[in-house]
């Protein structure tokens, strides 16, 4: 199994969502955590096509400063029943403290049922780097230009 960094990141669960497993990695070389649904037990959301909705997690989290969380699709949802993260990848700052909530996105032509506990997307923590912006009257010259959107290729 790999070595974890043991990196501390602090984690408050809603006290209603005790039931609701932590977000966790499934394999020992994933590199996201899944994270899950807390809709209420007896209330799932129906995501129809077309529709997004912000789904709750249940959990607030204080990523260390250096750091940011990214909220990602899982795979599996996106392939299996077209469903998406709208703003994906989302961005939790290190400095946010508020509930942790992810915009799906149903892209497919039928509802999409979200039940207590599912896994809906995943978490990402990466280190970041802070720049500063120097103002010039020329950029660095590189071989690639200002070619962009398809430069490199007809197909």
């Amino acid at each position: 199994m790999t070595k974890c960094d043991d990196r501390p990141v602090f984690i408050q669960q809603d006290p209603d969502c005790q039931d609701i497993p932590l977000p966790a990695y499934q394999t020992a070389d994933s590199s996201g955590l899944d994270l899950r649904a807390a809709v209420p037990p007896d209330e799932p959301l129906i995501l129809a096509p077309g529709k997004w909705a912000l789904v709750p997690t249940g959990i607030r989290i204080a990523i260390p400063a250096g750091f940011e969380g990214q909220v990602r699709a899982r795979s599996g949802l996106a392939l299996k029943n077209g469903i998406g993260v709208l703003n994906g990848p989302g961005t939790i700052d290190a400095d946010y403290r508020g509930p942790v909530g992810v915009i799906l996105f149903n892209f497919s032509r039928e509802p999409f049922t979200i039940q207590r506990g599912d896994r809906i997307a995943q978490l990402i923590l990466t280190k970041v780097e802070r720049l500063k912006w120097i103002v010039t009257d020329e950029l660095p010259v590189t071989h690639r230009g200002d070619g962009g959107f398809g430069h490199t290729g007809a197909s």
